[in-house]
């Protein structure tokens, strides 16, 4: 025994017997339900009016957080038959409230709908969910879920070891129908962060609001995934059972709401819809999404890899240039050897990606770190997001102060008329893991629309650019000043980076 083992509490090994011993009792089964599908699109005052204007499928970046939540709200109002909500993450937070209570009122007023959360961070909301799933027009299931469901996020996940493999599979896609009329597609989950509502730090992220006969493909990849058998009803997870009080805390929005979404009349809707139609961009929206697992997700089988091999493919089929933009950049062997090829044929490729101080999640940074070199020789030219942005002001709320900006934001623009928006970061866990969803837009017009959107994230007051010094060290340049070493927010977060970016986890990230 050695020094580290001699100094182990006995309290602990009887607290981690027992959790080891539960974590190898029988694992979770998948279960059969009687298929549901969503209905044809509704026929409604606002719908028929943007029928009559629209000819064809249409699409509008939501480039900015506010704007993304008054979008998704102003849906939620619009719907007079159906919603399908599909999410990695939701907080009851107050942008989470204030979907919460549209949903909820839109549920009250006869709208069937259908939620569909991964499980990841439904640690200790089981008790609202059910509140929830008690209305008579809202149903609410899990995907994948924890079969031991107890404790914090940590002894959860301690409890469920035995289950690894399986639980490692997580649903990543979010997506949200309206009527099967709209949808909002995009890497946005449901929280503060998301929507520039957060007191210290938010997040640049993108998404698509689309319209037209594409949005039914959206539904019929939301209708797989809520058939699947790893989608459990709530009602199967959990008893407890929340008060109508609990409910209606989680729906009271702050005196903030007021000024992020003013209630509309369905005369304003109308206008509202049309004036967005009137500015959308038409060119074709063509849909990636991974198919749900139909027996195991613990099966190798089952590993997600449509959009993985779509991405794939648009990176070889480019001619001129890849403009790259991903929170989290680790590239597996066969995205590293797609850009490799990209840049042998001349095609100048950009990224930007977070820097030490933006990334929310260390770990990936640092197995992103072990890239740079590589990146950096083979051509491609690397921009890292700094936390005190310039006009970071545009994605969160004022005053800004000390408020820090992070990158969330999948997006790819490629040569003169492609553009990729969806929830997949170039990762091992969104190419090889998660399930993943978003659209490939073919548009000159569109391609410019979001080179625009994207420019000034790439400008020097908004991003590192990293540099390649003679003798193999690298530099962060800013418009202000150059760094020598990563723009870290202290000298501990580089001691945990060099640790992390030392541990065999990068296939896990």
């Amino acid at each position: 025994m050695n020094d580290s083992q001699s100094r182990t509490p006995r309290w602990l090994y009887c607290l981690i017997f027992p959790l080891l011993l539960a974590a190898g009792c029988a694992s979770l089964e998948g279960i059969e339900q009687v298929p549901e599908y969503t209905a044809p699109p509704a026929h409604s005052e606002i719908w028929d009016a943007i029928d009559a204007t629209a000819a064809e499928d249409w699409h509008v970046l939501l480039n900015d957080g506010p704007t993304a939540l008054d979008w998704r709200l102003r849906a939620i109002d619009s719907a007079s038959d159906s919603i399908d909500f599909q999410t990695f993450l939701w907080f009851f937070d107050t942008a989470g409230a204030m979907v919460l209570d549209h949903i909820v009122r839109a549920a009250d007023r006869g709208v069937t709908v259908r939620i569909l959360v991964d499980d990841t961070f439904l640690v200790h909301e089981g008790e609202l969910l059910l509140a929830l799933a008690e209305h008579p027009n809202i149903e609410y299931r899990v995907f994948n879920p924890f079969k031991r469901r107890s404790g914090g996020f940590g002894t959860r996940q301690l409890l469920n070891l035995a289950e690894f493999r399986r639980l490692d599979h997580r649903m990543h896609n979010k997506a949200m129908v309206v009527d099967n009329q709209v949808a909002i597609v995009g890497g946005r989950n449901i929280a503060d962060e998301y929507f520039g509502l957060d007191d210290t730090a938010n997040f640049r992220d993108l998404e698509l609001l689309l319209g037209g006969k594409v949005v039914q493909e959206v539904s019929v990849a939301f209708d797989n995934y809520w058939n699947d058998r790893w989608s459990f009803p709530i009602e199967m997870l959990s008893h407890k059972k929340a008060s109508a009080e609990q409910l209606a805390d989680a729906r009271r929005t702050s005196d903030l709401s007021q000024h992020l979404h003013t209630e509309e009349s369905s005369e304003d809707l109308i206008a509202k819809w049309l004036d967005a139609v009137e500015g959308a961009d038409t060119g074709e929206a063509i849909l990636y999404v991974d198919e749900p697992p139909k027996d195991n997700p613990k099966n190798r089988e089952e590993a997600p890899i449509q959009v993985a091999n779509e991405l794939v493919s648009i990176f070889d089929g480019a001619k001129s240039e890849i403009v790259i933009v991903s929170a989290y950049l680790i590239p597996t062997p066969r995205l590293e050897g797609a850009v490799e090829r990209a840049l042998d044929r001349g095609v100048r490729v950009r990224i930007l990606t977070n820097s030490i101080g933006s990334n929310n999640h260390l770990s990936a940074h640092s197995a992103y770190r072990n890239h740079i070199d590589t990146l950096l020789e083979s051509g491609a030219e690397l921009h890292e997001v700094r936390t005190d942005a310039r006009d970071r002001d545009r994605y969160m709320l004022t005053p800004i102060g000390r408020k820090m900006l992070a990158l969330h934001a999948k997006a790819l623009i490629i040569d003169h008329d492609k553009v990729f928006v969806g929830s997949a970061n170039l990762d091992p866990r969104s190419l090889r893991i998660n399930t993943e969803m978003g659209f490939l837009v073919v548009s000159d017009q569109f391609n410019q629309k979001l080179r625009k959107a994207l420019e000034d994230d790439f400008s020097a007051a908004n991003a590192w650019r990293l540099t390649l010094q003679e003798d193999g060290s690298v530099f962060w340049v800013a418009d202000d000043h150059t760094l020598e070493s990563q723009p870290a927010t202290s000298f501990m977060q580089r001691i945990e980076d060099w640790f992390f970016s030392h541990m065999p986890i990068e296939g896990e990230l």
